[in-house]
């Protein structure tokens, strides 16, 4: 493939502007625009890293063990400086910020209309906007909920039960879906997947037997995390919902071991699915992985707002 097609697929992958495309390889916008046009050719090194980002954004590589390992230590070195969920409910900046930013993206992820300006109007403001769908602002406001209930849950090592999940998705859900807090009880596909879904009969044995391991005490939270949240949507247990109670199922995973929410930007949706995707054809879910240490640290950027 030619180097241009490489840097047009990035370019779209990560929903970067040609401007952006540029500072993203350390280039001016005058440089960028001479290689897509063929005006002229990176040199060598360069070239290696568009290669390199090449295979990353679609999948074909697998992240260094060593650079995952880094990535992770710093997660967890940082995580030592905080008690992260005291912080959060004890600064109503960053805990309006972290609502806000896990509302917004969550729900956009999903195809919601909403800006972000849109999002903590209907927040924070109860404002109801008449030119947006009422179902997305529902879905804002019911999100926040949620989210509120997870923090007055949080503590650490909480057990996560069925209960508590399906709660969530009742929250979620609340005069959206007749079903909430329900597991379906028929089929359904992945729209854009080629991940086949749980039996629906299947499902409460599961979701028991997934419910089971989330409680293990595992070292590597990361990886466990990624782990449990590969597998549950690919059971794919309700009618709707099952991504942004999968985000919160993350959440609360990361928060009871002192690690801030993943915030997983909209303009990511693309390598967050195909990531996803791959860890559940595959066996390496090492991409999702460095994915999720990204987003927390992003989330570590939320928490020390001034």
């Amino acid at each position: 493939m030619k180097i241009i097609d490489k840097l047009l697929l990035i370019k779209k992958e990560k929903d970067l502007t040609q401007e952006k495309l540029g500072q993203f390889f350390g280039v001016s916008f005058a440089t960028i625009n001479s290689w897509l046009n063929n005006r002229s050719t990176p040199r060598f090194k360069k070239e290696q890293l568009i290669d390199e980002i090449y295979k990353k954004v679609t999948g074909q590589t697998q992240i260094p063990q060593n650079l995952l390992i880094a990535k992770k230590h710093l997660l967890i070195k940082k995580s030592r400086n905080f008690n992260i969920v005291k912080k959060i409910k004890n600064r109503q900046d960053i805990y309006d910020q972290f609502i806000l930013s896990l509302t917004y993206h969550t729900n956009s992820l999903e195809g919601s209309t909403l800006t972000q300006d849109d999002t903590a109007a209907i927040l924070f403001d109860n404002i109801s906007l008449p030119n947006k769908s009422l179902t997305d602002q529902l879905e804002a406001k019911n999100h926040q909920t949620a989210l509120e209930f997870l923090f007055s849950e949080i503590k650490p090592n909480l057990i996560i039960s069925e209960q508590y999940i399906l709660k969530l998705h009742s929250i979620l859900m609340n005069s959206i879906r007749s079903d909430a807090g329900v597991y379906r009880n028929h089929g359904v596909r992945i729209v854009g997947a080629n991940v086949p879904t749980a039996n629906y009969l299947k499902i409460p044995y599961l979701m028991e037997e997934l419910i089971k391991e989330i409680n293990r005490n595992e070292k590597d939270i990361v990886e466990h995390t990624t782990r449990i949240h590969s597998r549950f949507e690919q059971i794919h247990p309700f009618s709707d919902g099952n991504g942004r109670i999968g985000r919160l199922i993350i959440q609360t995973m990361l928060l009871r071991k002192n690690l801030p929410p993943a915030i997983i930007h909209q303009k990511d949706k693309r390598l967050y699915n195909k990531y996803l995707n791959k860890s559940q054809t595959e066996t390496d879910n090492s991409l999702l992985q460095e994915f999720l240490c990204d987003a927390i640290m992003a989330g570590f950027k939320l928490l020390t707002t001034k």
